[in-house]
């Protein structure tokens, strides 16, 4: 039974001998092959460029331009340099075949042809470089979704340095409390899978602030008790914003429930306990001690022993008290 994938292949015959074009075509009519053929160098080139060929069957003595200069030209070309040549040749010396290689031949085959010898290798050759296009092709994808998932990450970096220009007293606190959170996560057991969820929503955890009002968001004193009604919201604001994202929608537990504690008695929901997805309680640790250990318009920064004992103290209320300890732990504060 033939190979279903050899009969779509395209060979490329060139032999200035039309009794040599005559005798191939009949060697492989019957291996479902389609057949297209050069009686010289010039139009193998030609055809080459037009048709991009599966395979070459290319005679080395041609007159004007002889099939190692044809290989040479091909090898060249980008488009071309891939397809594989099989080079015909009466010649049976090292040396020639030396020359061919070096002109970038992948095989010979030799006058006058063996049928099974000329099929096994034509299907051989053509197997190995589809084999080959098919392991370039998987690692240009991958490429390409490297880079993709790099120009995304690009994007919303972007976008937290775009609201930390607007809130200038949190200049510099995402970049950090996204670092640490990562460490955390990890730490937490969080799968592989799920942190660049971590890494997106850690990042975008304060975006629904683009919602709120500069009046409110900017004040340099405290919020009276109709404006916190509405900062509260823009956890909401940043569900409504990502949630049409499906690139997003997996980012969501910390922007939309960092606000949420242990005890239930966050915000917007209510949520309570492990009802809390754990990437949001490991970021509520990591976000409310680096807002209390760095300095702020209106206040100094608390000393890290303060903060250490406040997040002691709060682990069971505001806080999962497992993700205290193992905060603490990896930050080599864990006995203090």
């Amino acid at each position: 039974m033939k190979d279903t994938t050899d009969r779509i292949s395209t060979i490329l015959v060139a032999d200035d001998e039309p009794n040599v074009r005559d005798v191939i075509g009949m060697m492989l009519s019957g291996e479902g092959y389609h057949l297209i053929f050069a009686e010289n160098g010039a139009e193998a080139v030609d055809k080459a460029h037009e048709i991009v060929p599966d395979l070459i069957l290319l005679d080395v003595m041609m007159p004007k331009m002889d099939g190692y200069e044809v290989c040479r030209r091909l090898r060249g070309e980008p488009i071309l340099a891939q397809v594989p040549i099989i080079m015909i040749t009466a010649l049976g010396d090292t040396a020639s075949k030396i020359r061919g290689i070096n002109s970038g031949a992948d095989d010979f085959i030799s006058k006058p042809f063996d049928l099974a010898e000329l099929t096994a290798k034509i299907k051989n050759i053509i197997r190995l470089n589809r084999f080959r296009q098919i392991i370039t092709e998987k690692e240009n994808l991958k490429r390409a979704h490297v880079d993709l998932q790099e120009a995304y990450n690009a994007t919303l970096e972007g976008w937290a340095r775009a609201l930390e220009l607007r809130d200038a007293e949190t200049q510099g606190h995402c970049l950090r409390v996204t670092d640490q959170t990562m460490s955390l996560a990890r730490a937490m057991g969080i799968s592989d899978d799920n942190l660049d969820h971590v890494h997106r929503g850690a990042l975008l955890h304060d975006i629904g602030k683009m919602g709120i009002p500069d009046a409110i968001l900017l004040k340099p004193g405290p919020l009276t008790e109709e404006e916190w009604v509405v900062m509260k919201k823009h956890p909401e604001y940043a569900y409504r914003l990502l949630s049409p994202i499906e690139y997003l929608r997996s980012a969501l537990d910390i922007p939309y429930c960092h606000h949420e504690k242990w005890d239930g008695t966050g915000y917007p929901r209510g949520l309570k306990e492990e009802g809390i997805p754990l990437a949001a309680r490991v970021f509520a640790v990591v976000d409310v001690f680096d807002a209390l250990s760095t300095d702020r318009p209106y206040r100094p920064a608390f000393s890290t022993d303060w903060t250490i004992v406040y997040l002691r103290e709060k682990a069971g209320s505001h806080f999962d008290p497992a993700v205290v300890e193992a905060f603490l732990t990896i930050t080599g504060r864990g006995d203090s």
